[in-house]
């Protein structure tokens, strides 16, 4: 595939482009990347040097490629961390353009808005304008269990750092309260959700040991779990999204069970170096080539 791949980047370590791009390469797609921050370093290090990119220069460089008459050759495009409203008018609007050349073209969001225990960290006007203009226009989704909820809640806003049973979230406490989570997101456009941090709390069949991923589409819902391990991880998620994207065209079953074994296969890596950036280039042999070790279970 040809992929346009619109996030964040940073120099030292993998987040947004730098965990997305070496990832979908190395499965050999070809990965177009629009870079919208250029920073030294994570935001999670505390400091950070770098540009945070003008929506007017993202415009620009997706016109330089149109420039060259290759933007309907695209064949998915890739979005994560929007860290503005004006971004996400350029990603909308990207995405528009390339659907009119390419009519076949996918659109895979990652709708980064914040994560259980730390509530919103975007922008004032980034979650409301995620839930009800860009999450409608993907067809596939990438939602933690927290952007989940938000997303199929009842409409409010809370304000920043309020949790979900504060805040008039979806009710995510049982597997039953996700899938119908997951179906009322569904029923606004993307036909394909992947939930990517579905615990203990959740759903009765993951063990508190565990961490479990559910896909669903229009062929069932399907789980897979895998062993929790203890570790924290900034770009866990952007790359998570870019696997899932990639190996989708095989079945959501299957690409399920890969994602699951290459996630895990760069955690474990990543716990042995004792690093705290992802190990993409020690695990990318298990990138490259899954295990497949760990069972997927259709659960409706």
């Amino acid at each position: 595939m040809r992929i346009l791949s619109i996030q964040s980047s940073v120099a030292y370590g993998h987040v947004g482009n730098s965990a997305a791009t070496f990832p979908l390469q190395r499965l050999g797609h070809d990965v177009w990347p629009v870079n919208t921050v250029h920073f030294s370093n994570h935001t999670g290090y505390g400091r950070w040097r770098g540009p945070i990119l003008d929506p007017a220069d993202v415009r620009e460089v997706i016109a330089g490629i149109d420039d060259r008459g290759v933007l309907g050759t695209v064949d998915a495009v890739l979005t994560g961390y929007q860290g503005s409203p004006g971004v996400a008018e350029v990603v909308l609007d990207t995405v528009a353009q390339v659907r009119a050349l390419n009519p076949a073209a996918s659109y895979c969001c990652d709708p980064v808005l914040g994560d259980v225990g730390r509530g919103f960290f975007v922008l004032p006007g980034i979650p409301a304008m995620m839930r009800d203009q860009v999450v409608p226009t993907a067809n596939i989704i990438t939602p933690n269990i927290f952007e989940l909820a938000f997303l199929a809640g009842d409409g409010a806003v809370p304000p920043e750092g309020r949790q979900p049973e504060l805040a008039g979230f979806a009710d995510v406490s049982s597997l039953d309260d996700v899938l119908a989570a997951v179906e009322k997101v569904r029923a606004t456009g993307p036909g394909t959700v992947l939930v990517t941090s579905v615990e203990s709390a959740n759903a009765a069949g993951v063990g508190d040991d565990e961490i479990g991923m559910l896909a669903v589409d229009d062929s069932g819902a399907h789980l897979v779990r895998t062993p929790r391990l203890p570790l924290s991880l900034n770009g866990l998620g952007d790359m998570t999204a870019a696997l899932f994207l990639a190996h989708l065209p095989d079945g959501i079953e299957g690409a399920l069970g890969r994602v699951a074994s290459s996630v895990f296969a760069v955690m474990t890596a990543t716990a042995a170096a004792g690093s705290r950036e992802i190990r993409l280039i020690d695990a990318q042999e298990q990138i490259a080539h899954p295990a497949g070790e760990f069972v997927v279970e259709k659960i409706a």
